[in-house]
């Protein structure tokens, strides 16, 4: 028997409103999702693969952002 989510359990997991799964899920931006009748589910390896294909922050790789991101950090340490 397969392990599927409801939507309930994968916006508690990603710590975003029901709504906002809803939102991306009519956009076609959130994870896979599978329609069981009238209920949407999704797959623990679907919600995993979705979650290791977003991008990461951290270190700025577009050197207009790495630009932007040390002026900000200068005007800060002046106040």
């Amino acid at each position: 028997m397969l392990n599927l989510l409801t939507e309930e359990q994968v916006s508690l997991h990603l710590h975003v409103s029901l709504a906002a799964l809803r939102r991306w899920r009519l956009e076609g931006r959130g994870p896979r999702f599978i329609k069981v009748s009238a209920l949407v589910r999704y797959r623990p390896e679907e919600l995993e693969q979705w979650l290791a294909s977003r991008p990461t922050g951290g270190a700025a790789t577009d050197p207009a952002h790495a630009r932007t991101a040390s002026v900000v950090r200068i005007k800060s340490a002046r106040a």
